[in-house]
């Protein structure tokens, strides 16, 4: 098991092998979207340093979100596709779930109940 952790406040990205974990904390739900959009970036940045060969946006600990982190996955997910690189999410709660659906995003990428699940579907371990 390799795994390599970089942390801001808001958000963790653990490197499972080839995979990037992405972890927003419940702290985004609170955040001002200035600081979203900050750290964002430095995800970002993070990802365009060392391409994974997946990204896992892991959505256990975020009830709910709007629109700066919206923006936020959909940066992650173009990012991937540059790479030609996957990009799911796995444990979205209700909430979070039920806004991915009215925003038609459930269609864009791959939902799994559990993280575990999103980064075995990507050929990762644990």
């Amino acid at each position: 098991m390799s795994t390599q952790a970089t942390s801001h406040e808001s958000f963790n990205i653990e490197r499972h092998g080839e995979i990037a974990v992405v972890t927003p904390s419940a702290k985004v739900e609170e955040m001002h979207e200035t600081m979203i959009e900050q750290a964002a970036r430095m995800v970002i940045q993070s990802l365009k340093a060392d391409p994974p060969a997946g990204i896992v946006v892991d959505l256990s600990q975020v009830t709910y979100f709007g629109s700066v982190f919206v923006s936020f996955l959909l940066r992650c997910h173009s990012q991937a596709r540059k790479h030609a690189r996957e990009f799911v999410l796995g444990g979205a709660s209700e909430p979070a779930r039920e806004l991915l659906k009215l925003l038609d995003l459930e269609t864009l990428w791959a939902l799994y109940d559990t993280r575990q699940q999103a980064i075995n579907a990507l050929g990762g371990s644990d």
